[in-house]
């Protein structure tokens, strides 16, 4: 399994914002219906409104790979700077 967690810096008060777009562009569920995706889940924080973290899971490396290059996870990264400011990624080992 591969497992990242990608910390979001929103802009002041569009977190909400940026998760109802994922969602409304179906951006989300066709995430989440890839091949080899285990999670791909947003959680918000409850001492910061402006942060949100995603954990996604994958099968293998090359899944996550794979997901990079599909056409809504292009259009995400279209809009995504219209919300989010800053981006800090880290790979987790699960045992």
């Amino acid at each position: 399994m591969y497992t990242i967690c990608v910390k979001f810096a929103c802009v002041d008060g569009k977190r909400s914002e940026f998760i109802k777009r994922v969602k409304a562009e179906r951006i989300l569920a066709a995430i989440q219906a890839e091949e080899g995706c285990i999670r791909y889940e947003y959680y918000l924080s409850e001492n910061d409104d402006n942060e949100l973290l995603l954990i996604e899971q994958w099968e293998s490396k090359a899944h996550q790979q794979a997901h990079i290059e599909q056409p809504h996870t292009a259009r995400l990264r279209g809009f995504k700077g219209e919300y989010i400011t800053d981006t800090q990624l880290r790979e987790v080992e699960i045992k």
